[in-house]
């Protein structure tokens, strides 16, 4: 991705990479004021990392997991224990246990663990490249484009899933507006996504998540959003408010995609009413910073993500191509 430096330059960085011997990601935590890379040495710091949100979105969770058990490799770390310690930091996102099975054979199988790392994470990055090829060709001139949190480079190593069709499409000299939700309470939209689309200089605007109806009424011609997990009908979960805008869209008769790597397709769960929706720290809801902005007393519900059915997709953007829910099935030839 691209990012202005201090010194007003611009650099390509990706969100997580290995080098000298550490794992090395973005804190997410830290953006939009400040572009923060921190190290780490453990498996469990990185499988931390995933949990307190510094590294998220599922394609670099996945990464994120794959760097993680190439350190419990290099460590000659007991590998059932490291991939039984990496699954746990978060039960939604598909990709992590997707990458850690995948390190895990590939580790067991004897490849060099760094190597096998920054082949899951390379392999990630051209998968995104792939959905904005094909995702790009669905953007044309004048559009207006709304999607929800982030599914930019920030959160799949590189280039993006719901961002790779606008990057694409911005780098052919396309010309578009892009509605950028606020994604409460951890912000994602406003700090990460909003972010991306200022690196890259394309045209936006930050939305509260209450209005998403509002600007949908007056027009928008295209919502896309990334995904966590894939059930094999198509049901999808996505970050808490997606559902909303889903609803909000087939009302308006607006096209709704869904931009997600095949790894994020989980053809072992039936429909949407078996995925573990993660519930966070009600903190997240009643703190800003350390400062309780709540009544003392309330409480409050925090589910990371919520579930769309099949019924309000018009089509999956992948590596493979862009299919229907009623599709999905070819994926697996």
């Amino acid at each position: 991705m691209k990012a202005k430096m201090k010194d007003g330059s611009k650099a390509d960085i990706k969100a997580i990479w290995f080098e000298n011997g550490k794992v090395r990601m973005i804190d997410q935590r830290e953006l939009p004021l400040e572009l923060v890379i921190v190290d780490f040495d453990d498996y469990r710091d990185v499988a931390e990392a995933i949990r307190n949100m510094t590294t998220r979105g599922a394609p670099c969770i996945g990464a994120s997991a794959a760097y993680a058990m190439c350190l419990a490799g290099l460590k000659d770390e007991d590998l059932d224990e490291a991939a039984k310690f990496i699954k746990a930091a978060r039960p939604t996102a598909y990709d992590l246990f997707y990458a850690t099975d995948w390190m895990y054979a590939k580790l067991k199988a004897g490849a060099d663990p760094i190597e096998a790392a920054d082949e899951y994470s390379n392999i990630t990055v051209d998968k995104c490249r792939a959905i904005g090829k094909f995702g790009g060709e669905l953007i044309k001139d004048g559009m207006t484009l709304m999607t929800h949190c982030n599914a930019g480079a920030l959160a799949t190593v590189d280039v993006g899933t719901a961002l790779a069709p606008m990057r694409q499409a911005h780098d052919d000299g396309k010309e578009f507006f892009v509605y950028a939700s606020e994604t409460r309470p951890r912000l994602q939209g406003m700090q990460l996504t909003a972010w991306e689309l200022n690196q890259e200089d394309i045209d936006h605007a930050i939305i509260p998540d209450g209005s998403a109806a509002y600007y949908m009424s007056k027009g928008v011609d295209m919502i896309i959003v990334g995904a966590d997990r894939i059930a094999a009908n198509g049901d999808f979960a996505n970050k808490i408010g997606t559902f909303d805008k889903a609803i909000v869209a087939k009302h308006f008769g607006i096209p709704f995609y869904v931009a997600a790597p095949v790894s994020t397709f989980d053809f072992n769960t039936g429909s949407g009413k078996d995925i573990v929706i993660e519930q966070r720290s009600e903190t997240e809801m009643t703190e800003v910073k350390g400062i309780r902005i709540a009544p003392i007393g309330s409480k409050a519900m925090n589910p990371a993500f919520d579930v769309t059915p099949a019924e309000f997709v018009t089509g999956f953007i992948t590596e493979k191509g862009i299919f229907k829910p009623s599709e999905i099935s070819r994926m697996k030839e």
